[in-house]
């Protein structure tokens, strides 16, 4: 529970991220591109992607989370999945 698991859903429209305490089975935290500050925004998907990174480390650092485990689900480091690590490092989570 001190390193939570950042773990990325990725649908065909949207995009989903998550802090998970795997040791109680609970979500921390949660952001989403269908936040309406972000699905506000005319954006393409992957800039979107960076911008829930963003919010996913801004809300763990209220938390006073600075490590977690980047699960991917599965998908390929590529595109946007990778835009949403990026936003997360940036917002200052580290990996």
């Amino acid at each position: 529970s001190a390193k939570p698991r950042l773990s990325v859903f990725r649908s065909n429209t949207d995009i989903y991220a998550q802090l998970i305490d795997d040791a109680n089975g609970a979500t921390i935290a949660a952001a989403s591109s269908k936040q309406k500050d972000i699905s506000a925004q005319k954006a393409p998907k992957s800039a979107k992607s960076k911008m829930v990174g963003e919010a996913i480390a801004k809300k763990a650092t209220e938390l006073g989370i600075k490590q977690v485990v980047f699960d991917r689900s599965g998908y390929i480091y590529h595109g946007r999945v990778k835009a949403v690590a990026e936003g997360a490092r940036e917002g200052g989570l580290e990996f």
